[in-house]
């Protein structure tokens, strides 16, 4: 630890600030931003197939500049500020930054949110060869290739590189989150690429907190041992009965209690620091469906606190599934868009948020065929059901809605696309009051408690 730095650290099993006190790092992840998702602007299918596509139909890229532009500035900061928020999770693409641009965009955005008052975790979620099987990673496939080729985990070494190059010293990041959710199938790679990842970064920034998730989806750290110096190890906490296919929740916290005791069973046996990631449910808009999860969350956010847990609740802005506030339906995006969005919901397109019983008529057979067909199949990482959803309705229907999309922004102007783009400033949306609510008395709560 250099002796001028006036960063956080870790202590034991708490984060301090230089003068040791102890800091609570409570907040959101500001999805959707330098790493764009389907479900929270609306679009189907992985990142850069939705770029090319739009791009396409517009001549270039530049409506993606404006719309990153809005989606966070200072009125955002401001705005979680005023909620208590301490700290923000950022989460990056690393197609981002082959450009200076790209870390220009992400320097702006720890100085606006250092100005506030609010630290940054800077998270490395989408790399070259895609570390998980899934959308949020940019995948087009359900293939994990980063672990399988040598010339990938070398790229990512060296953005860590240059990431640590431009952030040693600034005290308002609170640290690095090295790999957003990886999924090593044969979880033998998952470890010695974190101890690339770290030596790399230490060699260069021997400072800053280290994120650490574990794998398949940050629910399994056995690939650890001793744990890393000054290292947080963040597990991800979503809970079956706040998912759109789960609940509703009967109001019993002990099973997600069990559940959250076995993902940080590693941080409890080694001392280090509890930080829950992600977490969170999703919405409906339907006051009777949603209380529960309001009472889910609620229960968490206790349960959390009661272990002097940190945590980053997902995700901060969307079109209205799941974040603390969303685009207006009476925005020029979502009376573009609204209509397509529920023809996504409809397909069961999106993997999050979805139900599981789209298409019944469609899927139900072939789930049946495989099941009689190929019983002793056991894809990973969840199960032959999960993964024929994933390949059927979140791949092939998903990518055959890309030309659909990329057309509804043909014919559109320098105002339409400005308008687009501002229907999700932090001015435009609407606030979703409830959540918002129940973070703040959380956050209020937590400024009181000193572990």
């Amino acid at each position: 630890m250099s002796r001028n730095f006036q960063g956080l650290r870790v202590d034991g099993d708490a984060v301090v600030g230089p003068d040791g006190a102890r800091v609570h790092l409570r907040g959101v992840g500001l999805g959707g931003w330098m790493n764009m998702e389907n479900f929270i602007t609306g679009y189907p299918a992985n990142e850069s197939a939705m770029r090319e596509a739009v791009a396409a139909v517009l001549g270039s890229e530049d409506f993606f500049e404006l719309l990153l532009d809005r989606f966070f500035g200072e009125a955002d900061a401001q705005f979680l500020a005023g909620l208590g928020v301490t700290c923000v999770r950022l989460p990056v693409n690393q197609r981002q930054f082959v450009r200076e641009a790209g870390f220009a965009r992400l320097e702006r955005a720890v100085s606006v949110l250092g100005a506030a008052g609010i630290y940054s975790v800077i998270d490395l979620h989408a790399v070259v060869g895609c570390q998980n099987q899934h959308w949020h990673s940019d995948n087009p496939t359900h293939i994990a290739a980063f672990w399988l080729h040598r010339e990938f985990q070398d790229q990512v070494v060296a953005l860590w590189e240059g990431l640590a190059a431009r952030f040693v010293g600034n005290p308002w990041v609170a640290g690095y989150n090295l790999l957003n959710e990886p999924a090593d199938p044969s979880g033998a790679v998952v470890g010695p690429v974190h101890d690339r990842l770290v030596a790399a970064v230490r060699e260069i920034d021997p400072d800053h907190i280290l994120f650490v998730d574990g794998n398949t989806y940050s629910t399994d750290f056995s690939a650890f041992g001793e744990p890393y110096e000054n290292t947080i190890y963040a597990c991800h906490d979503y809970a079956v009965d706040g998912m759109a296919f789960g609940g509703p929740y009967n109001g019993e916290p002990e099973p997600v209690e069990a559940k959250f005791l076995e993902r940080t069973r590693y941080m409890r046996e080694t001392g280090t620091p509890i930080w829950v990631g992600e977490f969170g449910p999703v919405y409906t808009g339907v006051p009777e469906l949603d209380e529960p999860r309001y009472a889910l969350l609620e229960d968490q956010l206790e349960l959390y606190a009661s272990r002097s847990a940190g945590w980053s609740v997902w995700t901060y802005k969307d079109v209205g599934l799941q974040g603390l506030v969303y685009a207006s339906p009476s925005s020029l995006y979502m009376r573009q868009f609204g209509e397509f969005v529920e023809k996504k919901a409809r397909l069961g397109v999106d993997s999050w948020g979805s139900t599981d019983r789209e298409q019944a008529e469609v899927m139900e057979p072939l789930h049946a065929l495989i099941a009689r067909e190929f019983p002793a199949w056991e894809p990973y990482p969840w199960d032959a059901r999960s993964t024929t959803d994933d390949l059927v309705r979140h791949l092939l229907f998903a990518q055959a809605m890309l030309p659909e999309y990329a057309e509804r922004f043909r014919g559109l102007g320098d105002d339409e696309l400005d308008a687009l783009a501002d229907s999700f400033s932090v001015a435009s949306c609407v606030r979703r009051t409830r959540l918002c609510e129940i973070l703040a008395s959380s956050m209020g709560a937590a400024a009181g408690t000193t572990g």
